[in-house]
């Protein structure tokens, strides 16, 4: 499928984007060491389960399963030991510490490791009014508070925003400054994911990561969200030249998946290429199972993609 085309101004900055990615790298990769070291017998990358991969069965009230489940569904059903939560299955329970600490004790009975919290609905961390911005990072607050006492190590935000490419650069960048800021006392990283709009332009997120300049600010390239849309007109961003703009300063990496072929592989990416491009940049942390499609049932599409990651793993090995 051809990928529409750029207009010239943002395409330019695009190509020099994606073409400083080299003289960046360097200066972030060493943090990636620090953050997600080796352990599982030195594999080249560890697998953890995103939350949303099983949006449906927790949507159902038939199936009687909550976010307090996940813990155990991870490990005893997948055989996963790293999670990663979405807000929306805990949305009033921030500040509620009895539930966290229930949660936090499920964790430890099963061995597995709270890695993040992926954070919607909290307003636009870019949001071009001053005061709707503030109000958005405060609103935020909770959830760095409720990753410190789940053991996480980043929340996964937005960077919504509206206005010029160029404005939106600096409402996001101001946003996330502001949520850092707040977040850094309690170690915990603010990471921005590849989701919809302006973020979902690889080059655009690695010039508000060069503008915001902190340690504890990064990324979480997502295999799968760089469709752009442009009012009614979908405007796609080349996956692979994506992550390779977001990877000098990922904190997480999403392995979305939608549809399998006959042999196991996804068949919108190639993740033996897009795995290859993660380990040039030198992460060995968490790669996240997001499974997002129809075809196979949520049970069975989480197990088809680790089968993927463990195969993909093996030859990197």
């Amino acid at each position: 499928m051809t990928t529409p085309a750029l207009p010239r101004r943002n395409f330019l900055q695009t190509l020099a984007a994606t073409a400083a990615v080299g003289a960046i790298a360097p200066r972030f990769a060493a943090a990636h060491e620090g953050e997600h070291s080796h352990s599982h017998d030195d594999a080249p990358f560890q697998i953890s389960l995103a939350e949303w991969s099983l949006h449906r069965t927790l949507r159902d009230a038939s199936k009687g399963v909550t976010n307090l489940d996940f813990p155990r569904i991870a490990k005893e059903d997948f055989g996963i030991d790293g999670i990663e939560y979405v807000n929306q299955f805990f949305k009033d329970k921030a500040r509620d510490e009895a539930y966290l600490g229930d949660l936090k004790k499920r964790c430890e009975d099963q061995g597995v490791k709270s890695l993040l919290i992926m954070v919607d609905g909290e307003g636009q961390l870019g949001n071009p009014d001053k005061a709707g911005r503030k109000k958005a990072v405060e609103n935020h607050h909770q959830w760095v508070d409720a990753a410190k006492f789940l053991g996480c190590h980043s929340i996964r935000v937005n960077a919504a925003s509206g206005g010029s490419y160029l404005e939106q650069i600096g409402y996001a960048a101001d946003g996330l400054s502001q949520l850092c800021e707040y977040a850094a006392p309690h170690g915990i990283n603010v990471i921005v994911e590849n989701h919809g709009g302006l973020s979902s332009n690889g080059a655009w997120l690695a010039v508000v990561m060069e503008r915001v300049g902190m340690d504890n600010c990064g990324t979480l390239p997502d295999f799968g969200n760089f469709d752009i849309r442009r009012g009614n007109d979908p405007l796609s961003f080349d996956r692979y030249l994506g992550v390779q703009a977001l990877m000098p300063y990922a904190k997480a990496v999403s392995a979305k998946t939608h549809n399998f072929d006959a042999e196991g592989n996804e068949t919108n990416t190639d993740y033996f290429k897009m795995m290859d491009i993660v380990m040039e940049f030198g992460y060995h942390g968490y790669v996240g199972i997001e499974y997002e499609g129809g075809q196979l049932d949520e049970y069975a599409g989480i197990r088809a993609t680790k089968s993927l990651l463990e195969r993909v793993r093996a030859k990197l090995a």
